[in-house]
Formats: structure tokens, C-alpha cells, sequence
């Protein structure tokens, strides 16, 4: 049997006007600021004014660790907003943006699938309302005004060797990683090396999605440190005079996106910092703004349990003040199959065995996540090849672990399959019964911290790290950022460095290649194993298929 492709499901949705979606949060016309007939930014005036209310309870979404096999964390989350409302709660989702990186690339876009997605879905994957252009625009002035700086007599006697502010761009890139700039001459300033990253690792991105308001946000990026002296004296973005033009830069791009699901449920899609290099949340004001507007609020964190949700936790709920009700792990036949074993190839047939297998990496994620307080319900995403027999061991194996297990089958008949999960959802947010807090405190030193994730969450006996990159974090602390928490950037297709060690690894070490002072943001960020804070293109990159059709039409995008 054939299904429609996302792409063809989203153009035949029946999009409401943007207006009336607002009117269902209670949003009037004149605080919204439309971006065609069907998306528009929500006004401050109107956050500030909201801000009285009673907050509404948060669930988060989050997964296994990805495979090949698909997980369909974003697809969850829609189709569980969907459901909570079908079963007659006031209920809204609040996703990430996404990067055209790896829209381009192999992961594809971030709107959800089949029939749980949010639209309008071409846009929200390409340039949707600009807020990415105006984050790299903001990251890119800094970048200039820093070289400028220098090459107009450098009153502030920056070392061109030791300037940390890399360049960004939002796409996979490798040639870019390491470069050399202003070569050609006196008139092109003083040669240097430096690099790119992706946009959605850049601070500012992070900046963003953790400010609560314009204030905020140019106080941050005032913090930014972008450079040190011959004496090691840190320079601000606030010496270089950027962060008022940079604030006016972001000044749109910090409103909310109100978008809607394909049942017309009011979606926030706003920010989208990496999940694997940053902290893979989408930001704090729409996150909060929507707990104002809805009973419940349902929300992503990138990639697998133990990055997204770890930093969900011990960042932006320890920053924001925000505290989940429940937390939904997804997880899906196909990939404990691969987990316990079985080829991509060979997903379709039966494997009980394999299934079984596979489990270990499921239940790792059910142990670290109540270890935060949370309770914890495992979202089967049915896959239509699923059988009776193999979703029986997973739900076994998940009550063995203290949780239970649901089937929602959204991506094949929206709401009305995922009605079941949202109603035990509701009745465990209803009850009042996590007791969330950071696995770490704030005082805790800044190697301790690292140290905790890595035995805890991801189970390694041990973290690697050369006496430079301990000496810096011990420089940091001296310096009044010791209560920081950390963001690990490392792989998202395991517990430990290596992609390929699926399952629930044990015995492993974490290698800490270097460790980033995000002091605008407000953490540190440490870099372990291989992982790129740029990512480069597969063989056969998603661009390859993604084109205009003879009515015009695009085509290729999931």
C-alpha cells in the first residue's frame, strides 16, 4: 500500500487564517503581525501583557537515540498537541525552527510527518519569517566590527591570535571549518586563522532562545566574549560596540512564529539551536508565552534523551525557571530492531527476538529520565508494519522499567490516533506528581559537572581531558562563571563518542577535545569526540532530490 509523502499531505491541508488560530489562544488581530495569510509573529506588547496568568502544565517530548530506522520525535509532539485537544484540552505545541543545513543535507526538515505536522511546512523548513537570516546577519556584524576593530589601530590591543568569535553560516559546509581570512594585502587587514559554524550553533541562536525579553537579549549579547589580549584579558562584545546594532538586528526575530498543526491547532515555532552542539530547545519566550495561553503546552528536545532532554533540563528549565509535568519518550519498533541487531533492509519482517534485544537503549532513557523527578510515558510511534507480537515485547519491557507504554499511531490517523496517549498524558500532568530538579547544582565545580552527565547519563566510567582544557575551566571558575551549567556537544547516535556503539553502552570513556565559554548564553560548552560544530554534506545530500515541479510547486522537502 503507497502513503502520501509529507509534502503532498501538507499541501492539501486546510489552513484556517492566521487570525482565527490567534483567536483560539485569545491573541487579537492587532497583536498579530501576519507573514502572508497563514503565519505571523506574536507582539511583545502582547507577551508583556499576558504575563499575569496562571502558567498551564508542560509536557516534554523527547527519544531514544536516533537510527537509520526513523524515531519521529517531532511527529509525536505534534500529533500529541493534536490529541490533547481532539479530547477537549487547550493544548498547543512549541517547536523548533529549522536549519537549512540539514534540510539540504540527510536529517530533513523539522515540521513533524504524515498527518501530525504543522504548516505551513514548505516554509517553516526554508526561509519562513527570517529569523535565521537575522541571527547570522546579527552573528555576522559582530564577526566584521571584530576585524575592523583591529585593523583601525585595535585601541583595544586584541590578540588576533586568541579572537573566539568563529563566523556562521546555515548550511552543512566542511570547507569552511578552518580558514585563513583577510589575506591580499594591507588593505584587507591582518591575516588569521579562524573558522565557521552553523548557524544553529552560533551563541547568538543560543542567546536568543534562552532571553526573556529585548533587554535581556542585549544584555547577553553584551556578555559575549569575543576575544582576549596579549595579557589574557577577556573583550566583550560590548567593547566592540556591537550589541546595540545586533539587538536591532533580532529585534523581529525574537517574536514567536504562530503557525498552525493540519487540525488547526495555534503551534509557537520559534528558535532552533542544535541539539548535539547546543541545547537543542526552542526559546524560553515562547515557551513561557504559551504556558500563559494554553492548559498544556507540548514541546521538543533534539535528538535523543540524553542531549536534548538532559540540557532541557539542566539548562533552560534551570535558567527559565520551568519545571515539566511529564515527560513523553518516543520510541519505535523499527528502531529497537536495529538496536538489537537487524539490518535497515530487514526492518519489515518479524523479529520478537531483535525487539527484545534492542530494549536496553530505551530503558537506559526511562532510568535517566526519572532521575529528574519526572514521570515518564513511552510513546510507541506505530509504524503500519508493526506487529501485535513486537509491540507487546516493548510494552512488557517498558513495564519492567516502572513506566508504561502506549501506542499512538498520529502519523497515520492524526488526532484521532494518538487520543489514547494524550489522555493518560493529561491524567499524570493533572496528578501532580514529578518532583523536577538539575541533576547538578550550580555550585558544583565545572569538571564535576561534566563528570556527572557523562557517568550518570551516559553511563562512562571515565571523562578524558588534558591538563589545557582542565586549567581552563578552573580559569573560568576564578573568573566568576564556575556556577555556569555545561552543554556537552558530542554525538546524538550514542551514549558515548562513538556513532556507531548503539544500545546502552557501559565501560566507555568521554573524551573532551576543547571547552567553549558561552558567557552570553550562559553556559559552558564542552566539545567531546569527533563531533563538528559544522557539519558537512553526505554523499548523496537531500538536495539532490528537492526541485520545483511543472506547476511550480516544490517538491523532495521531508
Amino acid at each position: 500500500m503507497s502513503y502520501k509523502s509529507d509534502i503532498e499531505i501538507a499541501r492539501e491541508a486546510k489552513k484556517r487564517p492566521i487570525q482565527e488560530i490567534g483567536d483560539k489562544l485569545g491573541i487579537p488581530t492587532e497583536h498579530l503581525l501576519p507573514y502572508g495569510h497563514d503565519k505571523a509573529k506574536v507582539s511583545q506588547d502582547f507577551i508583556n501583557s499576558v504575563q499575569s496568568e496562571e502558567d498551564g502544565k508542560l509536557i516534554l517530548v523527547t527519544a531514544i537515540n536516533p537510527t537509520p530506522a526513523g524515531e519521529g520525535k517531532t511527529t509525536t509532539t505534534v500529533g500529541l498537541g493534536d490529541g490533547l485537544n481532539r479530547i477537549g484540552k487547550n493544548a498547543m505545541v512549541c517547536i523548533r525552527e529549522a536549519s537549512l543545513g540539514p534540510n539540504f543535507g540527510m536529517k530533513g526538515g523539522a515540521a513533524g510527518g504524515g498527518y501530525a505536522q504543522v504548516v505551513p511546512m514548505e516554509e517553516m523548513n526554508l526561509h519562513f519569517t527570517g529569523d535565521f537570516h537575522a541571527i547570522t546577519s546579527a552573528h555576522s556584524l559582530l564577526s566584521a566590527m571584530i576585524d575592523n576593530h583591529i585593523y583601525w589601530g585595535n585601541e583595544l590591543e586584541i590578540d588576533e591570535r586568541r579572537v573566539a568569535w568563529r563566523r556562521v553560516v546555515d548550511m552543512n559546509d566542511r570547507a569552511l571549518r578552518d580558514i585563513v581570512c583577510s589575506l591580499g594585502g594591507v588593505a584587507n587587514g591582518f591575516p588569521r586563522q579562524t573558522g565557521y559554524d552553523i548557524t544553529v550553533a552560533s551563541e547568538v541562536m543560543a542567546i536568543l532562545c534562552l532571553a526573556n525579553d529585548l533587554q535581556d537579549l542585549q544584555k547577553r549579547l553584551g556578555d559575549i566574549i569575543v576575544a582576549y589580549t596579549r595579557e589574557r584579558k577577556a573583550i566583550y562584545c560590548r567593547d566592540i560596540g556591537a550589541d546595540g546594532a545586533m539587538t536591532v538586528l533580532l529585534k523581529d526575530a525574537m517574536q514567536p512564529n504562530l503557525v498552525q498543526t493540519l487540525e488547526n491547532n495555534p503551534a509557537f515555532v520559534h528558535g532552533g539551536p542544535f541539539a548535539n552542539i547546543a541545547h537543542g530547545c526552542n526559546s524560553v519566550i515562547a515557551t513561557k508565552t504559551a504556558l500563559k495561553l494554553a492548559d498544556y503546552v507540548v514541546t521538543e528536545a533534539g535528538f535523543g534523551a540524553d542531549l536534548g532532554a538532559e540540557k532541557f533540563m539542566n539548562i533552560k528549565c534551570r535558567k527559565a525557571g520551568l519545571a515539566p509535568s511529564v515527560v513523553v519518550l518516543v520510541a519505535t519498533v523499527r528502531a529497537m530492531k536495529m538496536n538489537g541487531g537487524v539490518a535497515k533492509a530487514d526492518l519489515g519482517a518479524e523479529n520478537v527476538e531483535a525487539v527484545e534485544a534492542g530494549c536496553d537503549n530505551l530503558g537506559r532513557h526511562i532510568e535517566n529520565l526519572k532521575s529528574f523527578g519526572v514521570p515518564v510515558v513511552v510513546a510507541i510511534n506505530h509504524f503500519v508494519n508493526d506487529t501485535d507480537a513486537e509491540v507487546a515485547a516493548v510494552k512488557d519491557y517498558v513495564d519492567g522499567h516502572g513506566a508504561e507504554a502506549i501506542v499512538s499511531r498520529h502519523w497515520e490517523l492524526g488526532s484521532e490516533g494518538s487520543a489514547d496517549l494524550a489522555t493518560r498524558v493529561a491524567e499524570i500532568a493533572d496528578a501532580d506528581v514529578a518532583a523536577f530538579a538539575p541533576i547538578y547544582p550550580d555550585d558544583m565545580p565545572l569538571f564535576e559537572k561534566i563528570e556527572t552527565i557523562a557517568k550518570r547519563i551516559y553511563r562512562a566510567d571515565e571523562v578524558l581531558a588534558d591538563a589545557k582544557v582542565r586549567n581552563q575551566l578552573r580559569d573560568w571558575e576564578e573568573a566568576g562563571y564556575g556556577d555556569l551549567p555545561v552543554c556537552m556537544a558530542k554525538t546524538q547516535y550514542s551514549f558515548s563518542t562513538d556513532p556507531s556503539l548503539r544500545g546502552a553502552p557501559t565501560g566507555h570513556s568521554v573524551p573532551v577535545r576543547e571547552v567553549r565559554l558561552s558567557a552570553g548564553a550562559g553556559f559552558i560548552v564542552v566539545v567531546c569526540g569527533d563531533i563538528m560544530t559544522m557539519p558537512g554534506l553526505p554523499r548523496k545530500p537531500a538536495a539532490l532530490s528537492i526541485g520545483l515541479n511543472a506547476e511550480g510547486e516544490i517538491e523532495g522537502l521531508f
